[in-house]
């Protein structure tokens, strides 16, 4: 038979108010500066491994929309990884409404992407 154990904890008194004007709301990637591991889960290493994964998914989604034939993951002598894939690339051309490179406002502006619209990925 399970025995269900119970603790009972001490709680803040009412002494202060949580309201709408508590609400913080961050641009850009402050949110990700300040709170890394909301994004990757951890800024340990299973945080790495997900920024890993994420490489390796853009590499994947290339070859699976028949963009690419070959995916390669090395892992290489001081904690480094490459990985290469015979897709389209990231443009580099420069971006109409951030007026600097796709590239970099990919690798820079949250929610920035070919999956996002158009027809990068169907």
């Amino acid at each position: 038979m399970a025995v269900k154990k119970t603790e009972t904890t001490e709680t803040k008194k009412e002494t202060s108010s949580y309201g709408a004007d508590d609400i913080t709301v961050l641009e850009g990637l402050e949110a990700v500066r300040r709170r890394p591991g909301m994004y990757i889960g951890t800024t340990g290493l299973d945080g790495l491994h997900h920024l890993i994964w994420e490489i390796f998914d853009n590499s994947r989604d290339e070859a699976m929309g028949g963009f690419a034939d070959t995916v390669e993951v090395a892992l290489l002598p001081g904690n480094r990884i490459r990985v290469v894939d015979n897709g389209r690339g990231i443009p580099i051309g420069k971006h109409k409404k951030t007026k600097v490179s796709a590239l970099e406002t990919i690798m820079t502006t949250l929610h920035a992407g070919g999956k996002f619209g158009g027809e990068g990925y169907k």
